[in-house]
């Protein structure tokens, strides 16, 4: 018997959906999905993420719960 299960998302996912908000692109991702959003808002958050998953240091915003 297979059973459905919820992964916990991952850091890279974590991160994308901060930088969206970041961005103010939450709105949108949530009204349409992330195929929904233009090369170029896509291009911005993955250049977020890429640079900040370099630098391995979260945002200076960013605090631990």
């Amino acid at each position: 018997m297979k059973r459905d299960c919820i992964l916990p998302p991952t850091r890279r996912e974590r991160l994308k959906y901060e930088v969206a908000r970041e961005l103010g692109l939450m709105p949108k991702v949530l009204e349409v999905g992330w195929p929904g959003l233009t090369t170029a808002e896509s291009g911005r958050v993955g250049g977020v993420v890429a640079r900040r998953l370099r630098e391995g240091a979260p945002h200076p915003n960013h605090t631990e719960v």
